[in-house]
Parts: C-alpha cells; sequence; structure tokens
C-alpha cells in the first residue's frame, strides 16, 4: 500500500502541528517543571523531520504511515498531558506527583515506541535530520529505561507541613518556592483551584481534601506573613505592611480557606461559607466536603454566632470585614512604618562590633528576632553587614551570645541570597563548632542552619567536609525532640550528595536510624525510614543496614505504617534483596510475601513497584531453585 499525496501531506502536517503547539506552551511552574520542560524538549527536536517529510515529493508506504500514525497518537497523548499539568492545584499536583510521573514515563515509553516503528533510512530526508532523529530515538529510550526518581526533599517537607502544628518557616519556603506559590496573588489562584476541584470531583473528597486543606492553610498564612513587597500590589503591600493577622482555623470555610462573610450550617452541623457550599450542592453532591456523611437534608442554616464572633475578630484585630468577594483588607491606621528600621539595625551593629559582651549579646538577640519577623528585615540586614559580625560571635565564650548569633544567622538564611552570603563569609566550620559544642539550643539551631544552608547543592559538599555528620548523629542521639528531628532534616539533606552517605555510615548514622525505627512512640519513624531509603541507595548504605537486622523492623513497616513509611520501607527492603540473596531469604522466612502482595495492591504507586520487583525476586529465586533440583 502506498498513501496518496493528499493524505501523506495531511498525516505530516499534523504532526508538524501537534509539534508546533507543543513548542509553544507555555512553561510549566510547578513540581512538574523538570519532567514538562525534558519531554516539551525532546519533541520539539521532532520539528526537522515533519518540515523536510512536507517537502518532499516521495509517497509514503504502509510500514512508514503505521509508524507515523503511532507518533501522531502518541504525541496527541503527550499533548493533553503537558497541557494538564499545566492548570488546576499546583499543590495537588505535589501531592499526585508519583502518579503524574508515571504518566510522563508512559507517554515516553509510547513515543519511543512509536520512533521505534519508523523505518528512517527509507524516509526522503537529509543524512543531518535522519542523524538529529536518531538522536532524539536515542535520547526518548534513554529516558523510558530511567524514570524519574522520586522528590524525596519535596516529600519530607510535605510530610513535615503537614505534620507540625507550627511548621519550621524554612519548610514553608522551600515549599513555596518548590510549588511556586511566593505571592498572595499565588495563593488567590491556588485557593481558587483548590475550590474547584471540591466542587468538580466527581467523587466525595477523600483523605486529600484535609490533608490539602491544612497545608494550603499553612502556606497562605507563611506567604501573606513573610512575602517580599516587591511581588505584591500596593493594596497588598498595606496589608503586610500592617502585618495582617492569621485567620483563626475556626472562621475560614473548609473549601474556599477564606475568612467567611456568611457561614451557614448544613446538617451534619459543619459550617460552611454559604456560596462555596450551595456550588457544592448544585454540582449534585450528597455529602458534607469535611465529614464526607450523607447530607440528611440541603437546607442551609445561618450561623449567626459565628458571624458575630468573625465581626467582632475583625474589629479588634483592625481588620475589614469580608466584602462580596470575601476579601480581607486590613484598615490603615496612621502612617504605614516599615519594620525594617535601617538606623536602628545600624545601631545593632555598632554595638555588634565595638560594645562591651553584654551589648554584643543583647544586639544579637535583637537582630535574631528582627530578622525572624519579616523577609524585608532579612534583606536590611544583610545589606547594613551584620553577617560577617554575626559569623565572628559564633566563636564567642558566652553561651547566650553564641545561641543569638547562631540563631540570627539562622533566620537570615531564609533568604536565598543570603546563604551564599553567609556561606562566603566563613560562617560553615564555626557553625559546625557551635554543633559540637554549643548549648542544646544553640546545638539544635546550628543544626536547624546546616539543614538550611544545604539547600544549595554546592553547600551540601562544603557541610559534609566540614565534619558536620558525625555531630548531627550525636545530636539525633542525645537531642530533645525538636532537636532530633532539626538533626534528622539536616543529616537528610546532606544525604542527597553522593559523597555525604559515606560519611553519615560511617559516622555510624545506621545504628541511631534503627533504634528510632523501632520506637514507634518517639515520633522520628517518618524521619529515620526516609533518610534509610536514601541510604540504601549507596552500597556502604546498604551493607550496614543489612548488618542492623532491618527485616523484621521493615515488615512491620509495611504491614502497618502510614502510606509514605511503607513505600520507604520497601524501598529500603528492595534495595537489601535485590543485590542480596541473603536477605531476600530472611525476608521470605519473615513471612513477607503476604505484606508485599497487599502492599502491591494498595500502596502508593512507588510502593506497588517496589513490592512488586521483590515478589518478582522471589519468583526468580523459585525458578533457579527448581532448576539446581533437575
Amino acid at each position: 500500500m502506498v498513501l496518496t499525496g493528499g493524505s501523506n501531506s495531511e498525516l505530516v502536517s499534523q504532526l508538524a502541528d501537534s509539534v508546533k503547539e507543543i513548542s509553544g506552551l507555555p512553561e510549566c511552574k510547578n513540581v512538574c517543571k523538570k519532567m514538562h520542560g525534558n519531554l516539551l524538549r525532546r519533541i520539539k527536536l521532532l520539528s526537522p523531520l515533519f518540515e523536510e517529510l512536507k517537502d518532499s515529493s516521495e509517497e509514503l508506504n504502509e510500514e512508514q504511515v503505521k509508524g507515523l500514525e503511532s507518533l501522531e497518537s502518541a504525541l496527541d497523548s503527550a499533548v493533553d498531558l503537558l497541557k494538564s499539568v499545566n492548570q488546576g492545584s499546583k499543590l495537588y499536583k505535589a501531592l499526585e506527583r508519583d502518579r503524574l510521573a508515571c504518566k510522563f514515563h508512559e507517554v515516553t515509553e509510547n513515543i519511543e515506541a512509536a520512533l521505534s516503528e519508523i523505518p528512517y533510512d527509507r524516509l526522503d530526508i537529509s543524512e543531518e535530520v535522519r542523524e538529529q532523529i536518531e538522536l532524539v530515538h536515542a535520547q526518548f529510550r534513554r529516558a523510558k529505561g530511567r524514570p524519574d526518581s522520586p522528590d524525596l526533599q519535596l516529600e519530607l517537607d510535605l510530610a513535615t507541613a503537614e505534620r507540625e502544628r507550627d511548621p519550621d518557616p524554612v519548610v514553608l519556603k522551600r515549599l513555596s518556592d518548590r510549588l511556586h506559590l511566593k505571592t498572595i496573588d499565588d495563593m488567590k489562584k491556588e485557593s481558587l483551584a483548590f475550590h474547584e476541584l471540591v466542587i468538580s470531583c466527581g467523587v466525595d473528597p477523600g483523605e486529600w481534601f484535609e490533608k490539602m486543606s491544612c497545608l494550603l492553610k499553612k502556606l497562605k498564612d507563611y506567604v501573606q506573613m513573610d512575602i517580599p513587597e516587591a511581588d505584591t500590589s500596593d493594596a497588598e503591600k498595606v496589608l503586610i505592611k500592617h502585618r495582617s493577622p492569621v485567620i483563626p482555623d475556626d472562621f475560614r470555610c473548609p473549601i474556599s480557606l477564606e475568612l467567611m462573610k456568611d457561614p451557614v450550617i448544613v446538617s451534619t452541623g459543619q459550617t460552611y461559607e454559604r456560596s462555596c457550599i450551595q456550588k457544592w450542592l448544585d454540582a449534585g453532591h450528597k455529602t458534607c466536603p469535611k465529614t464526607q456523611h450523607t447530607l440528611l437534608h440541603t437546607a442551609l442554616t445561618p450561623n449567626y454566632v459565628l458571624k458575630s464572633l468573625i465581626a467582632l475578630w475583625c474589629e479588634s484585630n483592625g481588620v475589614e470585614l469580608p466584602k462580596q468577594q470575601g476579601a480581607c483588607r486590613t484598615k490603615r491606621v496612621g502612617s504605614s512604618v516599615s519594620d525594617c528600621d535601617r538606623t536602628a539595625i545600624v545601631a545593632l551593629l555598632d554595638k555588634l562590633a565595638n560594645g562591651t559582651p553584654e551589648q554584643q549579646r543583647a544586639a544579637a538577640g535583637e537582630l535574631r528576632l528582627l530578622a525572624k519577623r519579616n523577609a524585608d528585615n532579612r534583606v536590611c540586614i544583610a545589606e547594613a553587614g551584620a553577617i560577617p559580625l554575626l559569623v565572628e560571635l559564633l566563636s564567642s565564650t558566652d553561651p547566650r551570645t553564641q545561641e543569638h548569633a547562631v540563631t540570627a544567622l539562622l533566620n537570615l538564611s531564609i533568604n536565598d541570597s543570603n546563604k551564599e552570603t553567609i556561606v562566603n563569609a566563613g560562617a560553615i566550620p564555626d557553625i559546625v563548632d557551635v554543633l559540637k559544642n554549643g548549648s542544646m539550643e544553640a546545638r539544635e539551631n546550628a543544626a536547624a542552619t546546616l539543614f538550611s544552608l544545604s539547600v544549595i547543592d554546592g553547600n551540601k559538599v562544603a557541610i559534609g567536609a566540614a565534619g558536620a555528620l558525625p555531630a548531627l548523629i550525636k545530636l539525633l542521639c542525645e537531642g530533645t525532640p525538636r532537636g532530633k528531628k532539626d538533626a534528622a532534616t539536616a543529616i537528610f539533606n546532606l544525604s542527597i550528595y553522593q559523597g555525604n552517605k559515606a560519611r553519615a555510615v560511617r559516622a555510624g548514622i545506621v545504628q541511631p536510624l534503627m533504634r528510632l525505627l523501632k520506637d514507634a512512640g518517639g515520633g522520628m519513624v517518618d524521619e529515620a525510614l526516609a533518610i534509610l531509603a536514601i541510604l540504601a541507595s549507596h552500597q556502604e548504605g546498604k551493607t550496614a543496614i543489612g548488618q542492623a537486622e532491618p527485616i523484621p523492623v521493615l515488615m512491620e513497616v509495611i504491614e502497618t505504617g502510614s502510606p509514605r513509611n511503607r513505600e520507604n520501607a520497601a524501598a529500603v527492603l528492595w534495595s537489601l534483596c535485590a543485590s542480596d540473596s541473603q536477605q531476600l531469604k530472611l525476608a521470605r522466612d519473615f513471612g513477607a510475601e503476604e505484606g508485599l502482595k497487599e502492599l502491591s495492591e494498595s500502596g502508593t504507586d512507588r510502593a506497588k513497584r517496589k513490592a512488586a520487583n521483590i515478589l518478582e525476586l522471589f519468583q526468580r529465586a523459585d525458578v533457579a531453585a527448581d532448576q539446581s533440583c533437575l
């Protein structure tokens, strides 16, 4: 069969149009940015093939048509996927990242399979274009065999922000940046996307409703209180300058997360903003969004008590009552005075440089508080030259001065540009020294500072080389609950760098992690498993974990743990069993198959894959055993 000239031209034109449409898509600004960018870049490289085929006078044969039609179908799927990830809630996409990663991998596989069907050597194209398409095909082939690895840092930050009532601003800052939710306008759009997601979902919202609602509230409060002035409108600057208070959770609509102006009660006793719950009901839902219980009736009863409480709260906090759009604005009382008093900061720096020990201690404490207060202050303090002076005070013999200095640097490091200034001032060795020898509070804040600085990849190397890991492991063993968490997050982040994995293992990290993992009531199981999962990807880590007899506790987590912990436990178990037949035998002896079968059906996407991989190892071992008996 030979395709007619008209059909030939139509098929190739459709392919060229698909690539053109994909090339014109906007940049992705959510957690799918890397996957979106990689797929889009590879597809754009196919353009020369279709341009030359459009100009060709040769007709396509049946084999060529079949390959191009397969490619057209794959590109259509790519268009749909690339468009979809740029729409809707960014936070929901972060929580669904594993599922989206599978979709990107599936589209990549389909394009690679279609390219494999196209006989390039028999197409009427130039040698140069043929070579380019073969290179693109090779890229798709490599991408097909190398799925995107999980973003462990993002997963840990999401879990931390959800679990902790008052998450560390460093964690919220990183989430704000990673999710591209940095301005009040971003948060308004995200709230609207969340609202639409709740209203339009085809089934009752499950656990994700509470999880997203919780995370969105915390991010919204962080952005509103800490957003840089340059990113806001004039009206929003007034709100920030007057430090708009955090809205009590009971005053927010569970659907829109905005301050309610017309609260109403549904039959389950839950209160919602009237317009939001009415949209929910109009969409055909018969349940309460928050409790998921069936509504006995759809009547909406005004909540006059709550409405009065909201009015009193607004009045006492200088906040105007919500208008029709539900906007909450701060009343302007007098003139707006910047929290960043440059004259006062300069005076404090003079005391740091030339004052008595008592004055230095007091000045460091003032700067610590100012740096914690807002983003403007962090910029002003750094620009005034405080960072080198604070670094000098890290060597102070006065414990309280040292605590103030390291905590001030921690607060300043929330600003990304300040991170570089702190490192360039030679702070890392001194912060490590505080981590080793300071008071417990100073050690904890030193650990948090190292974690903040290690967000920049180059700093991971310097911090590890400065000997931070043994001191962090010591804090992990003997610190307060907060100190242990600070140490764990720092160790996790540093261990992303391959060289630090070996340092951590040689410093004896595995045994403390196993103790924390076995202590279910200690509140550190999540952190211990996350670190073990990342160490298990290193040969020395894998060996050390295997020597700690981890199989029983890993199986307990797989059978009874949270979804994320089950996933990490399966990842550790897979790393152990894939390279050690003895560990595989131990896992089977402990009855792993039943738990893994259940996980392969009900776990997260990554957990399902790991469980299936281990079960396949069991099957291979059985086949090998049968063959050896023949």
